[in-house]
């Protein structure tokens, strides 16, 4: 069974351990607002493979000598790219039925002049 990249899976002990981060700077990335695990009914975080992944993201980033304030300035860029490229490719599918609609209605219409 196939499941979601963010789908809430692991409790912050494991989280910590799969990024190789301590718990404490999980925390505060989630208070910083940098990631944002999803919450039990008991208000324990659960992160998933998305929110791995961004913390992974986040350490690259800082790796390089980006603060949290441009980390933060990096992943909100990223984001909006990635919403824009979705709306561009939603654009393009429109635009590329209404064309195909147009080349069948032209076909037609030679069709019916023969």
């Amino acid at each position: 069974m196939r499941r979601e990249p963010s789908e809430p899976l692991y409790v912050i002990s494991v989280a910590a351990k799969l990024v190789e981060m301590h718990p404490q700077t999980l925390r505060m990335y989630e208070r910083l607002g940098l990631v944002r695990p999803a919450r039990t009914q008991n208000n324990i975080r659960l992160f998933s493979d998305v929110d791995i992944e961004r913390c992974r993201q986040i350490q690259r980033l800082t790796s390089v000598g980006l603060n949290l304030a441009g980390v933060e300035m990096v992943l909100d860029l990223l984001e909006r790219m990635e919403a824009m490229r979705r709306e561009l490719e939603a654009e393009m599918a429109g635009r590329a039925k209404e064309m195909e609609r147009e080349v069948q209605r032209l076909r037609r219409e030679a069709a019916a002049r023969r």
